[in-house]
């Protein structure tokens, strides 16, 4: 899915980064140009049940989203995700962040 560059509100900036999920897709793709969906997804040590809902959700809500707002392109087919043409207007955000996540609760990367 290809996403047009157009400006992003900051309410959409937020509302990408309301889901551990979609944070920590977005703050890998901060070092990781492109990046497979599937491991950023399955890497909290769940229940099996538990990742497959996290890879249905990551599927039917969280990529789409984050291609919609054009943080990312997502090709679907391939299963990679790479940084999307507005990805630049959300990064000093994720790099906030990722330089305090040792401060920041666990759940929030």
């Amino acid at each position: 899915m290809k996403s047009s560059s157009r400006q992003i509100l900051f309410d959409e900036m937020v509302d990408a980064l309301a889901d551990v999920q979609r944070r920590t897709l977005l703050v890998a793709l901060l070092e990781h140009n492109p990046q497979a969906d599937r491991p950023v997804v399955v890497g909290d040590g769940g229940t099996e049940a538990i990742e497959v809902k996290q890879l249905i959700q990551m599927k039917h809500v969280h990529l789409p989203k984050l291609a919609e707002y054009g943080f990312i392109d997502w090709d679907e087919d391939a299963h990679e995700v790479a940084k999307g043409p507005n990805f630049d207007e959300i990064r000093p955000l994720l790099e906030l962040l990722d330089d305090h996540a040792d401060e920041l609760p666990a759940d929030w990367l």
